[in-house]
């Protein structure tokens, strides 16, 4: 058996006027995330965590911000297509290790939602997918609740 692992990042700046769409669930709260699609960065370092330990590129090479077609797109709809590419290439998920950091919403009341979305979506099990909840202290861009950062690491594995 052939393990990889995979890590990946993504940071979206918040703005008043959109939605707040986290691990594939929208969560109710002042601002929301800028970006082309839904700006689901939980969604985005995952999908680029498991193209990275695939040598598959990332997100943006896949899905391109300046491709009309994946304006305002569900983040969901990218992460599905990302484990069809990966499957494609023989590879399963073994399992995710995330951490978002936000000093608001307060996310742990909505982790085990997004488990459930994200485990559906993947077509893994639910204790295959860890999510935490952090925040910065107050400190840099999301301590000053500018925006929210996603770390996702990933285990994939493929028979040989």
């Amino acid at each position: 058996m052939k393990i990889r692992v995979g890590f990946g990042y993504d940071v979206h700046r918040l703005v008043t006027g959109r939605e707040l769409w986290l691990g594939g669930i929208k969560i109710e709260h002042t601002e929301g995330l800028l970006g082309h699609s839904d700006a689901d960065v939980l969604i985005h370092a995952i999908c680029d965590a498991l193209l990275g330990a695939a040598d598959m590129r990332d997100i943006g090479y896949h899905f391109p911000d300046t491709a009309g077609e994946y304006e305002n797109i569900d983040s969901k709809i990218l992460l599905r297509k990302t484990m069809m590419l990966l499957r494609e290439k023989g590879y399963e998920l073994g399992n995710i290790d995330a951490t978002v950091a936000a000093e608001r919403p307060k996310l742990n009341p909505h982790i085990p939602e997004m488990k459930r979305v994200l485990a559906d979506v993947l077509q893994a099990d639910e204790g295959d997918i860890s999510i935490k909840a952090t925040t910065t202290e107050k400190l840099g861009f999301t301590g000053r609740q500018e925006g929210i950062a996603a770390y996702a690491t990933v285990l994939i594995m493929k028979s040989v």
